[in-house]
């Protein structure tokens, strides 16, 4: 076969490890791999009439072009945030470009990307991504192309497997940043209110609380109350003795009767970028305490750097898994991890609900923090 490989949407430490497994196994079974560069968009803008190598968009992958990439965070085949089913028309690729694509409509470009792909000889697909990136892995195998796909996103909210490429990674960091603040926190008496990523899912703020030993943690499952928090974490300060408290929130989170902070135009996947609920929370805060404030927005820091050991792990079995379905002929799969084994399900598993927080049995709701009754039988990360 000759696969193509790609990553979308953002980035996660451990993408680059799952690439090198893939490829590694999928050269030692035989196979051909392209690297199909910047995410969906290499099969889309792939012009298919060129004479000339169109490196920018796809490049074979051979064992020393991937020897050391599993080294460095991020992807080196680079990403995008590309739907080839809902693209505007000032984005149709300029070999395509008509008058009869309107500036701010969209098309389905489907056609065009199974036709590019037939010019690539690409006669399968391994896309790495999160559930953005992965429904349109969806409409591929819908198309004919067989995929097996691999779930990346530090929100580790992809439905249906219990694990995501890059969630570790993104707790370790704010774990490790939320213990640094405890020294301007403390020194200062202040109280600290620290931002993480996590749209629909509240985990990472849920777990890094819980690992950080974070005084209180708001997640994107629950709306609260900014009284009732400002009471807890005067309550947490004044027990402190070094008088201050730390409370991490989700960005997807919001206030009871508020509403989820959004700014900019929708992408292609219909999402605006999420961001400023922490620093909105800490000026309610502020008022409401009288307590001086630091607000930390982690942000992309979360995602940088290299994978720590459980994402390399990870990352690498479901590259090498991923290879081994392909081999086996086994397509229309989405490697996954579930109560602590790997695995595979159909990819269309993705598109059929929203992973979040089981919030009986990990979250108290009441006093804004985790939860945890038992760890007896439990996963490794408890749900």
């Amino acid at each position: 076969m000759r696969i193509g490989i790609l990553t979308g949407g953002g980035d996660v430490p451990g993408l680059n490890p799952a690439i090198k497994a893939f490829v590694d196994h999928a050269i030692d079974e035989g196979h051909e791999v392209v690297g199909i560069r910047r995410g969906w968009a290499g099969v889309l803008y792939y012009n298919p009439d060129s004479k000339e190598p169109q490196t920018e968009w796809a490049i074979p992958l051979t064992k020393p072009v991937v020897r050391t990439i599993d080294r460095t965070g991020g992807t080196f085949l680079h990403t995008s945030r590309t739907n080839p089913s809902k693209v505007k028309g000032k984005d149709v690729p300029a070999y395509m470009k008509t008058d009869e694509y309107k500036a701010d409509q969209r098309y389905d470009l489907t056609p065009q990307v199974l036709r590019n792909l037939q010019t690539m000889g690409i006669n399968a697909l391994v896309p790495i991504g999160g559930d953005d990136t992965l429904s349109y892995a969806v409409r591929m195998h819908a198309e004919g192309i067989p995929v097996v796909a691999i779930p990346k996103t530090m929100d580790n909210d992809v439905f249906g497997t219990d694990y995501c490429i890059g969630f570790s990674t993104a707790v370790t960091r704010s774990v490790e940043f939320i213990h640094a603040l405890r020294t301007p926190a403390g020194s200062h008496e202040r109280i600290a209110v620290v931002e993480l990523f996590g749209r629909n899912s509240g985990e990472t703020s849920l777990i890094s609380a819980y690992l950080a030993s974070a005084d209180r943690s708001i997640i994107s499952e629950v709306p609260f109350d900014p009284e009732k928090l400002a009471q807890l974490l005067l309550d947490d300060k004044q027990r402190n003795p070094s008088n201050y408290a730390i409370v991490t929130i989700s960005e997807g989170a919001q206030m009871i009767g508020g509403e989820v902070f959004e700014r900019g135009i929708e992408d292609a996947y219909g999402h605006k970028k999420l961001g400023g609920i922490g620093q909105f929370t800490a000026d309610v805060l502020k008022e409401l305490t009288k307590s001086d404030m630091i607000y930390q927005q982690v942000a992309y820091l979360m995602r940088s750097g290299a994978p720590d050991a459980l994402d390399r792990m990870v990352a690498s079995s479901y590259g090498y898994l991923a290879s081994q379905l392909l081999t086996r002929g086994v397509t229309g799969r989405l490697v996954a991890l579930q109560e602590g084994k790997y695995t595979n399900i159909p990819i269309a598993t993705v598109t059929q609900g929203v992973k979040r927080v089981d919030v009986h049995e990990l979250y108290d709701s009441e006093n804004y923090r985790p939860k945890v009754s038992h760890v007896m039988g439990k996963p490794m990360f408890l749900y």
